[in-house]
């Protein structure tokens, strides 16, 4: 049983209605930053320096806003340690490691086919600049 109303006649969701509440989910997980995240935090629990420095290019108020999105997704764990200054720490749920296996096939993928692309976005930029 679901708490949201699905957006199918079989009850089940639909991610490409706009209606369907796992698009939100999809978005941020797929988002600029969110598979970065993710994949800093597969190799363990971060604090939130260790992790802006690991995620090259994020800022701190849009790694802070990313991690309070996958926090409330139940995807990342943020716990506060009680030291002078407060330290705190962000690891994956047990939901979230669920979720590196997805993440790390998209990463080798991309690996293994990046030359294609690259290939593919020069023919690309030179159909357009022909076509101009």
């Amino acid at each position: 049983m679901t708490i949201y109303d699905t957006s199918s006649a079989d009850g089940r969701f639909d991610i490409m209605s706009a209606s369907c509440p796992t698009r939100e989910v999809v978005n941020q997980i797929g988002g600029r930053w969110g598979l970065l995240i993710l994949t800093a935090l597969e190799g363990g629990t971060l604090r939130f320096n260790q992790l802006r420095v690991r995620v090259e290019g994020i800022s701190q108020k849009v790694l802070t806003q990313n991690l309070r999105a996958l926090e409330r997704d139940g995807i990342v764990l943020r716990q506060a340690i009680l030291t002078n200054p407060v330290t705190v720490e962000y690891s994956l749920t047990e939901m979230g490691r669920g979720l590196t296996s997805v993440v790390s096939q998209l990463r080798e993928w991309s690996y293994a086919h990046m030359d294609q692309i690259e290939l593919a976005r020069l023919a690309y930029d030179v159909r357009a600049t022909e076509g101009s």
